[in-house]
């Protein structure tokens, strides 16, 4: 474990004092009864989804899981706070279900490697309880922190990561991920994961604004990576956290971002990239 990483577990380390404050968002611990919760909905091809974290700093404007939040104080104040889920190792270690050979996505309603992950390394843990568990992995994030997790993910009989970029153009991501790690730092982290020999995807879900969608399937191919998948950007059911509303869906006016438009943005990735997927099936496990 990296030398700045606060490991949660280690009886020698005193627990952090909460509620901390990281950048924007503040953090609170709270304790919880289970980890791997039975997949339903569109992950209902898992068997399980797992979320160390409820709520995530990273608050991208158009988030859907901003609606699973469990009060409306928490849905208007999504993207500045996080919950750690602070047992959660002891229970993933209580469970007493084979888990050889099940599914398992992670995460759904929050990304695993948001910053907090790099002090706590509250991930790190899971994962080395899990693999020599049997389980066949998913993790989905836009951290280039996946990177750090390479040995352990290498582990696993079955473990593929999927890393999110959304959009080539530096404006559109500030308007509408303000607080994620920018493009360049997720494609160079997915290289390196690909690398390794880690089986990877890139999820561009949603397909924000693209300003030249030739180049950044170009871009998108030298990763080495080799499954790709697409959704479109629905602007009626984003969460708009933050105030960012009117400057994104501004922002994508401005660009002619058209049904019309994403369609043919598909079809140029298409040809450049064999291995697109639309929707569901891109995220099945494997």
């Amino acid at each position: 474990m990296a030398e700045d990483q606060l490991d949660l577990f280690a009886s020698s380390d005193p627990p952090p004092d909460y509620p901390l404050t990281l950048g924007h968002a503040t953090l609170t611990a709270v304790p919880t009864r289970s980890i791997l919760t039975r997949a339903s909905g569109f992950m209902s091809d898992y068997d399980y989804t797992l979320n160390p974290y409820s709520g995530c700093s990273y608050g991208c404007t158009y988030c859907y899981a901003a609606f699973f939040a469990r009060s409306e104080e928490r849905r208007d104040t999504w993207g500045r706070w996080v919950e750690v889920k602070e047992n959660a190792l002891d229970v993933l270690r209580r469970m007493r279900s084979d888990l050889r050979g099940k599914t398992v996505y992670m995460s759904s309603v929050t990304d695993p490697y948001q910053p907090i992950e790099r002090r706590l390394g509250l991930v790190r843990s899971l994962l080395e309880e899990l693999a020599p568990r049997g389980v066949r992995l998913v993790v989905q994030t836009r951290s280039p922190i996946v990177a750090r997790d390479i040995d352990v993910l290498g582990r696993f009989g079955a473990a593929r990561v999927n890393m999110t970029v959304t959009t080539d153009s530096d404006r559109v991501q500030r308007a509408f991920e303000p607080h994620c790690p920018t493009n360049q730092k997720r494609l160079a982290a997915i290289t390196e994961v690909a690398a390794a020999g880690l089986p990877t995807a890139i999820t561009m879900t949603p397909l924000l604004p693209l300003e030249d969608p030739e180049s950044f399937a170009t871009e998108l191919h030298s990763t080495g990576v080799r499954d790709f998948v697409v959704q479109p950007f629905h602007a009626d059911r984003g969460k708009f956290i933050a105030g960012t509303r009117d400057a994104a869906l501004q922002l994508e006016r401005e660009m002619d971002w058209t049904a019309e438009r994403y369609r043919a943005a598909v079809a140029v990735l298409r040809s450049q990239l064999p291995g697109l997927k639309e929707g569901r099936e891109g995220f099945a496990p494997e």
